[in-house]
């Protein structure tokens, strides 16, 4: 964003150089990227009065000027300018001086043309690069002083040759900077000077206009407020010498007095606006609607635009005229032939103008304002104050009254200022009268009350929400500097204490580190495909996956519902590069469609899930050459050990050979009947079309579920070693092969009551001596007590656990 020095300086009597100025802007918040000093170099160029006039002798397009330069000698100077005669008063460069003429240097100095002595030259203006003017020399007002520095006289004159131009970095937050009344304000406020504002008196909504043109905004909330004038008998022309100035000094081109206009009171205020030729608008009508899909509209560069749905337009009776806040029609544009010009200030909803803008590949002067916000109450004035400058330059004349359509006039936002609060958060104590004074010139209209400060935020700032916004702004006016370093702190006189739900966390990274397990971070935005495939890979649940709006990429275009498709690009990469071995874990927060106890979002679920896969071999090739490869029981024995680690050996696991669109198997963790987490072996499609040689186990775990689970738990209490010694018992049945052993253990305990300290199985066999169909599972129990255990009561629960094996499982 360019802001011109001599520009900014009509709205604001500032004592800053340009240099100083650039540092205290940058000091508050507005960072100067770079300085750019303008205007042409008149060092050595004098007034001059041309004495008389005569023939070249030698040359029938040249003459003989004899020029006073205030000096007791006249001088000679050929000259060539068709309009050059006697008595005028004329800028003239002198012997030594360097004009640059077509980015060509070009030193003055004594010569001869056609065979006569020229000591000087008198300047046209392109000469002395005030403008592109060469039709003949510059003629100066009787007021030059003859022998003054033409820079004086044109300094004496009100036209400011030489300007800087200051390049600010506006972060988007900043809306109202784009504009030199909202970088003066930031100003008034430094230095404590009011500001100086056009006069620009509003009509009320009504008046002779509303009888010429009528608005009808069918999207209010696209489009708050849309303002129109009118400006007849318009002559459309080259603009002034002063407005060219302005624009050129920021880099913008001149088209005519009109659009001139606009780009001007736009670069003032902040407000964009645009003018139609009125003569153009069918029906002399202005209805703001929405796009439908595929819609054509060619904008004022030309091009031809396929509109997609939703995009803001600007339409007369019978077709659209302009893009809402990005570029207007080629159909409605201001040309040579305009004579009445209709003219819009409007506020376009930010969101909807960038998501337009990308889509439609434009970036214009106004897309770059309403993408940030502009202000909700500037566009009455706005649109006044360019409707008098386009009468003003065009001759024209307004139309009484405006047509100010304002659906839904925002509400002011009031937020109050715990003054107590100031110093807490900025370290410093800052006089009341200065909080005061500050929140004053930046628009706040602080009123006082006790120990509070109520604060209107004004429409310009729709970045200010909250009590800390207004102490920010407090302290980058007050000066950011003036923020010492403290040289001492206050401690805290308890110590901190890590939250439990993060010892846990610290717990399961050393477990899973310690055994091998490394730990990723992958990306949580996913295609929409795989999003889709994997959105009930593992929770059983049918979860809809959240799709993001204005996707950077097909690539990255949906919130990711499973950590596993980033694990599975993991391990392709590492098989890619040579490695086998695979053992992975992963932190992360997964997305959905549907109600969550952890919801903070209507509607929307997020969590976090914890998981960890293997794959390959489990430790390198044997001096057999034998190479041992992870199967599903090394998963679910590392589930089972972080489980016990956690105090979780109770999670109900329900297996399941029936294969999923993502798993060939699995076993399901419940609490609660809530699903807790899966382990599951990967299917050998899925495995396939990631180009994995070896086949994938994992396990994952919603983890939000999971930690609260081992917060409820009580905490772990200390039992002595027993004084009284332990009796084992082992037992054999004879079951289905097919059926699941964990029920069975689950019975074992549920019949052993308290003596039973322990139970595992040490071998499951089938074959010879074993029916078809059948399996033999061995327990090995383990009975304990505080006091010696007897053979007899020992041998009665062993019995009525084989009875009540025998009777619930046909073993």
């Amino acid at each position: 964003m360019k802001i011109s020095y001599n520009w900014l300086s009509e709205y604001i009597a500032h004592e800053f150089s340009p240099e100083d100025l650039a540092h205290a802007l940058t000091m508050s918040g507005l960072e100067v990227e770079e300085i750019l000093h303008l205007g042409p170099s008149l060092d050595g160029v004098f007034v001059g009065r041309v004495v008389s006039v005569r023939p070249h002798p030698n040359a029938d397009r040249l003459t003989l000027c004899d020029v006073d330069l205030g000096t007791d000698e006249q001088i000679p100077i050929v000259c060539g300018a068709p309009n050059v005669a006697a008595d005028q008063r004329v800028p003239v460069a002198t012997i030594g001086t360097h004009l640059t003429i077509d980015d060509k240097v070009l030193k003055i100095k004594k010569s001869k043309i056609r065979g006569q002595t020229s000591m000087g030259m008198i300047c046209a203006e392109d000469e002395l690069g005030l403008s592109d003017d060469h039709s003949g020399i510059m003629v100066l007002s009787e007021n030059a002083v003859i022998g003054e520095p033409l820079f004086d006289y044109m300094e004496r004159e009100g036209q400011k040759l030489n300007d800087t131009v200051l390049d600010i970095a506006i972060t988007p937050n900043r809306a109202d900077a784009t504009s030199h009344i909202g970088v003066a304000r930031d100003v008034s406020a430094l230095q404590n000077v009011p500001l100086k504002f056009p006069e620009v008196t509003i009509p009320s909504d009504g008046g002779e206009t509303t009888q010429h043109v009528k608005v009808d905004i069918e999207c209010p909330e696209l489009c708050r407020r849309y303002a129109a004038m009118i400006v007849t008998g318009v002559k459309v022309g080259p603009s002034p010498a002063w407005l060219k100035q302005r624009l050129e000094a920021i880099e913008l081109r001149s088209i005519n007095n009109v659009v001139d206009a606009t780009n001007y009171v736009m670069y003032e205020c902040g407000q964009p606006l645009h003018a139609f030729d009125y003569d153009r608008i069918a029906e002399q009508r202005i209805v703001v609607r929405e796009s439908v899909e595929d819609e054509e509209f060619t904008t004022l560069d030309g091009k031809k635009h396929l509109l997609p749905e939703g995009v803001v337009l600007i339409c007369d009776g019978e077709r659209p005229v302009a893009i809402g806040g990005i570029m207007g029609g080629e159909n409605s544009e201001v040309d040579e032939t305009t004579s009445n010009v209709l003219i819009e200030g409007a506020w376009f909803c930010p969101s909807r103008t960038r998501r337009s803008a990308r889509a439609l590949g434009l970036s214009t002067d106004a897309s770059y304002r309403f993408e940030r916000g502009v202000d909700t109450d500037s566009q009455a004035w706005a649109t006044v104050r360019v409707a008098a400058l386009i009468a003003e330059l065009g001759g024209g004349l307004v139309t009484p009254g405006i047509v100010d359509a304002h659906p839904h006039p925002p509400k002011a936002t009031r937020l109050d200022l715990r003054v107590a609060r100031v110093p807490k958060i900025l370290g410093i104590r800052i006089p009341r009268k200065d909080i005061l004074r500050i929140l004053t010139s930046l628009g706040f209209d602080p009123q006082e009350a006790c120990d509070t400060i109520s604060c209107t935020v004004p429409s310009y700032r729709p970045d200010i929400h909250l009590e800390i916004d207004l102490i920010e702004e407090i302290a980058r006016i007050y000066g950011f500097d003036q923020i010492k370093a403290q040289q001492s702190a206050p401690l805290p006189v308890s110590v901190p204490v890590t939250r439990p739900i993060d010892l846990l966390r610290e717990r399961v990274h050393a477990y899973l580190n310690g055994h091998g397990f490394r730990e990723i971070y992958t990306n949580s935005l996913l295609p929409d495909e795989q999003a889709l495939q994997f959105s009930q890979a593992v929770t059983a649940a049918d979860y809809p996956p959240v799709r993001t709006l204005n996707a950077v990429s097909r690539s990255m275009a949906t919130l990711r519902p499973s950590l596993l498709p980033g694990m599975l690009n993991v391990m392709q990469h590492n098989t890619n590069h040579g490695r086998r071995a695979l053992r992975f874990y992963e932190f992360g927060h997964v997305f959905h469609l549907s109600g969550h106890e952890a919801a903070f979002i209507e509607n929307y679920s997020e969590y976090e899930v914890l998981l960890f896969g293997i794959s390959g071999p489990i430790r390198p090739q044997s001096w057999d050459g034998s190479i041992p490869m992870v199967d599903f029981f090394d998963i679910k024995g590392d589930v089972e050990k972080l489980l016990s680690l956690l105090n979780l050996d109770f999670l109900r696991m329900e297996p399941s050979i029936e294969p999923t669109e993502i798993t060939a198997h699995h076993i399901t963790l419940s609490a609660n009947k809530k699903w807790i987490g899966t382990i599951a072996r990967l299917s050998d499609e899925v495995q396939a079309a990631y180009d994995l040689p070896d086949p994938v186990f994992f396990a994952t775990f919603n983890w939000t579920r999971l930690a609260l689970i081992c917060e409820e738990q009580p905490a772990a209490v200390y039992s002595p070693v027993p004084r009284y010694p332990v009796v084992e018992r082992d037992i054999a049945m004879v079951v289905d092969s097919q059926q699941p052993v964990g029920p069975m253990i689950d019975k074992v305990r549920d019949v052993g009551q308290t003596l039973l300290k322990n139970v595992d199985i040490f071998d499951v066999y089938k074959g010879k001596g074993i029916a078809p169909g059948k399996k033999s599972v061995a327990f090995s129990l383990r009975f304990g007590a505080n006091r010696t255990l007897r053979d007899q009561e020992i041998d009665h629960i062993v019995q009525k656990i084989v009875t009540t094996l025998s009777a619930q499982f046909d073993s």
